[in-house]
């Protein structure tokens, strides 16, 4: 059994912001930090203080943290960026409500003394002596601690409060992890040997100016008396009520929502998921309840927005699950099956948040990625590379951005329409292009689903008036819910690293518009308000004929070929997870380094070996076992005045611990890479506890100062936190579990609509008709569905139950932890 914790975060909008530019305007980012350290940054949204990002992360965290935040900046091309605000939440908060956190929240302003992070190893002594009684704390080391200085460490010392008394450690020099070593002791009369609490504070010490603050703990009398401290604790900032601006820093449309929970050994899930599969292998009547609709039902509050969550979580589970077990196609064809033939009139075809819309959707996503990166990507980067002026709205047309077309001046609204047309109609006909030719890289198993859907529909509206409503049902997934959200948000698909600018952004929009309306097979052309396109209605009416052609050649598959899809294991030892350019440095070498010291190579990672080489294509590469991999972690950026640098740590064929340094190009391809770097060698047994954040450089580390080079490291590693995306592997116990407890939370609601009465009151009830010798009648089919339901759920809570009791025995079998 494993704990899973998973944060997942969506940074919506933003409102309101301040302006930091002399332009009146900013260009804000947010960088998101858990516990003080960098997840996750936004793209930058150029000149807007309404800004929009729509970026969703997930963070699998093992150990647990304690506090989220969300930082404001605004980008600066000459100095450091501008700090706007920012928004913390704690674990607690989050974990308050099961639905996380949603909504807009006020910015706060940034107090240094609040931005505090490490902890401090601590052992506290109160000794009885025949002088008195005395205090004894024995401050070892602390680590991970706020850098203050411009050299990206502190100069940190400690101050011990008792009462009226105080004392201080000596300053160790430029370190975030200082050793100090030392015993403080007190002397304690009158109220003092009563009880008072004992005040640690760490401070940065400065030679101009006043000292900063770097954290604090703090124990009460009966700590003290009772369990006096003695181990590792999390430095705190000094305790003052957080208090947004009112307003006057803006806010932030936030979603946010944490999951903790056991997963259970997978002999545990094997009834639900046998159970769950018999609604698409078995024979059940015609839309008769199964356990996959009653899963629906339970998946569907009140609120219209929280429909559309929590059936995107359960879409996603179920589709991960049944990819699997290569049952994803019978999946898709039994929700689609229900979906079409409850559906009398064929405009209203998939409209509506239901289970199949979104396990379709959710399915395209974890399937079809790759697909979708080799049609789109060459004509989205050559959109963002021109940068061209395109507009057929004459009430957004700008003419005096026409002179960037020509050097006669501004055009006229003619000329400008014209212009762009030619423009948009070469950008739709190369994306055509990619798209209808794109038959033989759709993955077969999405091509096998499409086929399935094609037909149930052909089957559902024979009629030769609604011959084309099984060209909608494919391309309404296909084109409207796949290929133009990506051309729109290029960024929320993985196609660039950066939003569009606006103008670029509006070529997008127009492009995903086109699309759209292919897509619908040109039903709704010159029914809108959007005249304005009618200048390229001739291409779109080409553009759906092609399309039709597309879709027939799409669906002329076998429709079992899908089901011969291999489950995806942890990390496939030949399928290349990450590639890209990284600048490298190996540990050994001279002690000044220069940024020339650090060697540009393309490196590939596969789930055998992290390989690199001079350039793609060169044939000669060195390579590194993934099982000999140690540690991935991140690196100071004072160890080599570098930022975004990682280490990989390996042990080499005489079990020799050696170091390689990579630098990446910005702070979100540093954690991608060392998110895959950790997933693919999760499973290593020589990975290490602890390792240095710094380079050893002038015969001692950076980071603690410690001279010798085999000391042990002085920081935690992170093996197991990892962000989530649509590559990851399946694991069906997790998403198992998750379906579980999404049952557990509709019980109630199953057992009074399939069984009328809870379980206590059926009890009685067959007591009763047991002692007057009444027969009960037959149960219904969806009773039967919902009982054998029921009782899968009861006994997965009782195997929690029974782990948890297991988990309680074995702690109090041990003598409680001090670290």
């Amino acid at each position: 059994m494993s704990r899973n914790t998973s944060l997942s975060f969506r940074v919506v909008e933003g409102r309101d912001l301040p302006s930091k530019d002399v332009s009146g305007s900013s260009d804000p980012y947010c960088l998101i930090k858990v516990d003080n350290e960098v997840v996750a940054r936004t793209a930058t949204v150029w000149r807007s203080l309404n800004p929009f990002w729509g970026e969703e992360f997930t963070l699998h965290l093992p150990l647990g943290f304690h506090h989220l935040a969300f930082y404001v900046l605004d980008e600066d091309t000459i100095g450091h960026d501008d700090i706007i605000g920012k928004i913390s939440l704690s674990k607690e908060a989050i974990a308050a409500d099961p639905r996380g956190v949603e909504g807009w929240i006020n910015l706060s302003r940034v107090d240094p003394d609040e931005e505090v992070q490490g902890e401090i190893h601590l052992a506290v002594h109160l000794l009885e002596e025949p002088q008195g009684k005395k205090l004894r704390c024995h401050v070892i080391e602390a680590r991970d601690l706020a850098p203050r200085d411009i050299s990206g460490t502190s100069d940190p010392f400690a101050r011990l409060f008792y009462g009226n008394q105080s004392v201080e450690t000596a300053v160790i020099k430029k370190t975030r992890f200082p050793h100090w070593d030392e015993v403080l002791e007190l002397e304690l009369w009158g109220e003092e040997a009563v009880g008072a609490h004992l005040r640690l504070e760490v401070w940065d010490w400065d030679l101009v100016g006043r000292n900063d603050f770097l954290g604090q703990v703090e124990f009460t009398p009966e700590v003290l008396q009772h369990s006096p401290p003695n181990g590792w604790f999390r430095l705190l900032p000094f305790p003052r009520p957080e208090e947004d601006a009112g307003g006057r820093l803006g806010a932030l449309r936030l979603k946010v929502k944490l999951v903790e929970d056991r997963v259970l050994p997978s002999v545990c899930y094997q009834p639900l998921l046998d159970l769950l599969a018999e609604s698409i292998l078995g024979s059940a009547e015609e839309g008769a309840p199964t356990p996959l609709t009653m899963l629906e039902e339970v998946s569907s509050p009140d609120s219209l927005q929280d429909v559309a969550t929590n059936l995107q979580d359960v879409a996603t589970n179920l589709v991960k699950i049944f990819l699997g077990r290569g049952l994803a196609v019978p999946l898709l064809d039994h929700l689609n099956l229900r979906e079409v033939t409850r559906t009398t009139d064929p405009n209203t075809l998939f409209r509506s948040n239901s289970l199949a819309s979104k396990a379709m959707e959710q399915f395209m996503k974890v399937v079809g990625m790759p697909y979708l990166h080799a049609v789109l990507k060459p004509i989205v980067t050559r959109i963002f590379e021109e940068k061209k002026y395109i507009e057929l709205d004459p009430c957004k047309m700008e003419l005096t951005r026409t002179r960037r077309i020509s050097f006669k001046g501004s055009q006229s609204e003619e000329h400008v329409r014209a212009s762009s047309l030619e423009l948009l109609t070469g950008y739709l006909q190369e994306t055509l292009e990619a798209i209808v030719g794109s038959t033989g890289l759709c993955p077969p198993v999405m091509r096998a689903a499409f086929k399935h859907l094609y037909q149930r529909v052909q089957d559902q509206f024979p009629e030769p008036e609604h011959e084309d409503v099984k060209y909608v049902a494919v391309s309404g997934f296909l084109f409207l819910r796949f290929f133009a959200p990506a051309i729109l948000t290029p960024k929320l698909f993985n196609l660039r690293d950066q939003h569009a600018d606006p103008q670029t952004g509006r070529s997008l929009l127009l492009l995903a518009k086109a699309v759209q309306s292919i897509g619908n097979m040109g039903q709704q052309l010159g029914a809108g308000k959007e005249q304005w396109m009618t200048p390229l209605h001739p291409t779109l009416l080409r553009g759906t004929a092609q399309v039709k052609d597309f879709l027939d050649q799409l669906v002329d598959v076998d429709p079992e070929s899908g089901e011969e899809v291999q489950p995806r294991v942890l990390v496939p030892p030949s399928v290349t997870l990450k590639e890209g350019y990284l600048f490298k440095r190996k540990a050994e070498g001279v002690s000044l380094i220069t940024r020339f010291t650090f060697k540009k190579r393309y490196f590939w990672l596969s789930g055998e070996a992290l390989s690199y080489s001079k350039s793609p294509d060169w044939t000669v590469r060195s390579s590194i076992p993934v099982r000999r991999i140690c540690a991935v972690e991140r690196v100071d950026d004072n160890a080599f005045q570098q930022p975004y640098t990682m280490q990989v740590v390996t042990l080499d064929g005489e079990g020799q611990l050696k170091t390689l340094y990579l630098q990446c190009k910005n702070v979100n391809e540093l954690n991608q890479w060392l998110s895959a770097l950790r997933k693919a060698s999760l499973s290593n047994e020589c990975l290490l506890p602890a390792c240095h954040p710094g380079a050893f450089r002038g015969h001692r580390w950076t980071c603690c100062l410690q001279a010798d080079r085999t000391v042990q490291g002085c920081s935690r590693t992170h093996s197991a936190v990892t962000l989530g995306d649509w590559s990851d592997p399946l694991d069906p116990d997790a998403e198992a579990q998750t379906v579980y407890r999404q049952l557990l939370l509709g019980r109630e609601m199953l057992r009074k609509k399939y069984l009328e009465v809870s379980d206590v009151e059926q009890e009685q009830g067959q007591s009763q008709r047991a002692d007057e010798g009444e027969a009960r009648s037959p149960p219904s089919q969806a009773e039967v569905v919902a009982a054998r339901l029921l009782d899968v759920v009861r006994d997965l809570e009782r195997a929690h139950q029974a782990f948890e009791q297991q988990e309680a025995g074995e702690v109090a079998g041990h003598s409680p932890s001090t670290a």
